[in-house]
């Protein structure tokens, strides 16, 4: 039974669609911005495919190289300063891969929370496009104003009667009303189960 719960609950919970909504009406929102991106794209293209002819390309390979030489440079100062900072103790070593083990526990649990509440705040988007969509949005403002003001009533306005109303109401005799017409039984058939 404890499946067929869970499994209705899943079912019935919102979140995803909203979740789906919400992602959909920011992807919407993005791609509004599209055709200004396009336009500046277009005005910056020139001067950037001119600096791209006017470039050496001798130079571009030297710099190249030279950052390649660097990142090598770099890479194995960091290599030998991790070997020199290693240990030959074994106990430390073990103590040091348990502790990134227990950061990287750490750090997963971290994003996994971040993660969710990005979830939630994408899906409360979602329930607010939607809401805007059916045209709720209105609906959720009046009971705003109630549950600020809960003690204001929406105005009613009663009209005293005319005394000419009040005496053709006076006039009227009541109207007798029939009582309503007995049920007839209805007999429902059942066939017998075939085997």
């Amino acid at each position: 039974m404890a499946i067929t719960d869970d499994l209705r609950k899943t079912l019935s919970d919102p979140t995803p669609f909203y979740f789906a909504a919400g992602t959909a009406d920011l992807a919407l929102q993005q791609a509004r911005r599209v055709p200004g991106l396009v336009e500046q794209l277009r005005a910056e293209a020139p001067a950037r495919f001119e600096a791209v002819r006017g470039t050496d390309p001798k130079a571009v390979q030297e710099k190249a190289a030279a950052r390649a030489k660097e990142a090598q440079e770099s890479l194995q100062a960091k290599v030998g300063e991790f070997i020199n900072t290693l240990d030959g103790d074994l106990k430390k070593l073990g103590e040091s891969a348990q502790d990134l083990a227990l950061r990287g526990v750490g750090v997963a649990a971290e994003y996994a929370v971040k993660a969710r509440e990005t979830y939630e705040k994408v899906a409360e988007h979602g329930e607010q496009a939607v809401r805007t969509w059916r045209g709720e949005a209105a609906d959720e403002i009046e009971d705003l104003a109630i549950a600020v003001e809960p003690n204001s009533e929406p105005a009613v306005v009663k009209q005293e009667p005319t005394p000419a109303a009040a005496e053709a109401a006076t006039d009227k005799k009541p109207v007798a009303k029939k009582a309503p017409a007995p049920r007839k039984a209805t007999v429902k058939k059942t066939t017998p189960p075939t085997k």
